[in-house]
């Protein structure tokens, strides 16, 4: 059981006491499977993106043995390309039997796939443990193998396949968010693989590729501008950084951000999302605006709930939370923001950038846009 002692590092005047931070956790926790698996809550469905941001908020708190748990059920539910399905069952089945980790949707998208490097590494960083980064090795290899088989001539990275498809009739579209996760991803794991000296050269290509794509060529991925993500993600994901993310966040802050509660999930919905919030808040913090970040975690306050889980939104015309779920991935992000702001070393590490391989970046357009350049 998770206790104030094991979350002091999460402590954040105004947004988390420990013992909130605690409380938390234990939500995180009761949602996990005794197989590791992280749905969305319980009886509810797991994706592989968001089952690893809860693990990477389990080792922020200190739980490490149930975060590896959460690495441990990708590996051992990988498919034999490298990649996972976008959607696997945790709750009753139709005829009422349980559907424990089947698969419910069977397509396969790439920024999913990609993730569990960021994870890995970020893992490796908080425990240390050197035996784990090398058992998961061949399942993050075969996961980035699988995503840069679909990388396409201009850098992008198609966003999915869908069941039966194969990566040579994948469909030619890249989502900007899901590439910004993936470059991101890419950098993660060349880390890895320079930590146990064993270089990819095709990786360093790819990445480079990709995060010149995203910093500098908006037109070729497919129009999702009414979606925050596709606003603050580029900077997240890492692919922005100096004057050119603070000119990217000020230039939408409007759109997006409504005082006071939190920022909206599209630019056309009175609806708030505790999620993109707590994400928001972390890239602000990456690029050196911590005041604004910490503002934007304590606005989200009003969707905490008395268990310690946050409620996915809040649609403000109606003043009516909705929907009505408490998601791990929700929770998770909020913690991995207020770790970050703390200081926790392995969640600067891993959301910074500083540190992490930027990739080769192409000749042409070269600017001072990317990480490294």
């Amino acid at each position: 059981m998770t206790s104030p002692g094991r979350t002091e590092r999460l402590v954040l005047p105004g947004v988390l006491t420990a013992e909130q931070a605690a409380a938390t956790v234990r939500g995180i926790l009761a949602v996990q499977r005794p197989d590791g698996a992280v749905p969305w809550f319980t009886g509810g469905h797991l994706d592989p993106w968001d089952h690893t941001e809860a693990a990477m908020a389990l080792d922020a708190a200190g739980e490490h043995e149930r975060a590896e748990a959460a690495y441990d059920w990708l590996a051992s539910r990988q498919n034999p390309d490298g990649s996972w399905y976008a959607a696997y069952g945790y709750g009753p089945g139709e005829d009422g039997r349980p559907a424990e980790g089947e698969p419910t949707d069977r397509g396969r998208e790439t920024n999913f796939c990609a993730y569990i490097a960021v994870g890995v590494w970020h893992h490796y960083l908080s425990t240390g443990d050197e035996a784990f980064l090398d058992r998961m090795w061949p399942c993050l290899y075969a996961a980035v193998e699988f995503v840069l088989s679909l990388q396409l001539p201009d850098g992008t990275v198609s966003w999915k396949l869908d069941d039966g498809d194969t990566p040579d009739r994948a469909p030619r579209e890249a989502l900007l968010t899901g590439c910004s996760s993936i470059y991101h991803a890419l950098r993660c794991a060349l880390a890895v693989a320079e930590k146990r000296e064993d270089p990819q050269p095709d990786w360093e290509l790819a990445a480079g590729r990709l995060g010149h794509a995203v910093a500098r060529h908006p037109e070729r991925f497919l129009d999702k501008d009414r979606y925050s993500m596709d606003w603050y993600y580029p900077v997240l994901g890492s692919a922005l950084r100096g004057p050119a993310a603070q000119q990217r966040i000020a230039d939408h802050w409007d759109r997006f951000v409504v005082d006071g509660l939190g920022v909206r999930c599209v630019d056309d919905h009175p609806w708030v999302t505790g999620g993109e919030s707590a994400e928001l808040a972390l890239a602000l913090w990456a690029i050196g605006e911590s005041e604004r970040a910490v503002q934007i975690l304590r606005w989200i306050q009003h969707l905490r709930a008395e268990d310690g889980m946050y409620w996915t939104g809040y649609v403000f015309a109606d003043e009516a939370i909705w929907p009505e779920e408490r998601t791990s991935w929700t929770a998770g992000s909020v913690l991995l923001a207020v770790a970050a702001i703390g200081g926790d070393e392995a969640t600067t590490a891993v959301f910074g950038g500083d540190r992490l391989p930027a990739g080769l970046a192409p000749a042409e357009d070269d600017c001072d846009c990317l990480p490294g350049a």
